[in-house]
């Protein structure tokens, strides 16, 4: 593979957010001298930007039509080789509702949940997370207290043209995630976001955010809690048949169990992002993080 398509941009809510992430690929992969690295930004749910000629592409879109599926099912057809898992695990692990319930008939755990629409009464006990199904980076992600934000919510989700959102219990304790790279999990990372909550701007604004990993604790429990989360990150990755770069991100509770919550099936790349931190952390330059992930290319035959 010597001519390499980063794709990114897209029209789902994430474009730039998708955008940061592919240039920073692109930036990585064209320093290591070995690829002809070409940026592809994507204003449509089609591949009519790239170049046809290209030997692999890197996807970099986050959201929608780029992570759902239907990138991969237009490259599977073009037998283009590319990042990441095949159109089905993506189209599974991108619907959070279905990914719970592969986790759930796997005997994977996972905090529980419920549709609701407007005028539903609260399905759990204050505090609980309300959350569009389909969408990532925190978009559309919500912590209600009280029946004032319950309703708030729910319809900021409408607004954002989902008219059934998911409700999910909130698991008070502790906020970790696992990256893996062709079935390798990576080192675990816990998230300490000021005030206890990691959204939007915490995740991309924030300086304030905190990313320990809990190989660095002196705590006995955090490297026994570590290895149940690669464990568990590597069961969820298989039960929803991924492949290449996927990300589970997991609650933890007071009294130490994990609960997977979603998986992310084309991770970030941004200086906040933590699938390259973990990456990082075993000795490779983010460049390096970045060839290993497109290393595991590939596409499924039509």
């Amino acid at each position: 593979m010597k001519k390499i398509a980063v794709l990114m941009g897209g029209v789902s809510s994430e474009r730039e957010v998708s955008i940061t992430s592919g240039r920073n690929i692109a930036e990585a992969l064209s320093t290591l001298g070995k690829y002809e690295v070409l940026p592809v930004i994507l204003d449509s749910e089609s591949l009519d930007a790239m170049p046809k000629d290209v030997d692999a592409a890197y996807i970099a879109l986050h959201g929608g039509w780029g992570e759902n599926g239907g990138a991969q099912e237009a490259l599977d057809r073009l037998a283009i080789p590319y990042t990441g898992p095949g159109a089905a695990a993506s189209k599974l692990a991108m619907d959070k509702i279905a990914t719970k319930t592969v986790c759930r008939e796997c005997g994977i755990p996972t905090a529980a949940w419920t549709t609701v629409g407007a005028g539903a009464p609260a399905p759990f006990d204050y505090p609980f997370v309300v959350k569009i199904p389909c969408d990532g980076s925190s978009v559309g992600v919500y912590l209600v207290h009280n029946e004032a934000e319950y309703t708030e919510a729910i319809e900021k989700c409408r607004e954002l043209g989902c008219a059934e959102p998911m409700a999910e219990e909130y698991i008070a304790g502790r906020e970790m995630t696992v990256g893996i790279i062709n079935g390798h999990a990576l080192p675990a990372i816990e998230i300490v976001a000021k005030g206890g909550w990691y959204g939007y701007d915490e995740k991309y604004n924030s300086d304030e955010t905190r990313y320990p990993f809990l190989a660095d604790s002196r705590d006995s429990a955090d490297v026994e809690l570590e290895a149940r989360l690669k464990k568990t990150a590597l069961e969820a990755y298989n039960a929803c048949g991924c492949r290449g770069v996927t990300r589970v991100d997991f609650r933890v509770s007071e009294d130490g169990k994990e609960y997977v919550l979603e998986l992310n099936t084309s991770p970030g790349f941004t200086s906040h992002s933590l699938v390259p931190k973990s990456g990082m952390r075993e000795g490779r330059t983010f460049a390096e993080v970045c060839d290993m992930i497109l290393g595991c290319a590939t596409y499924d035959k039509r």
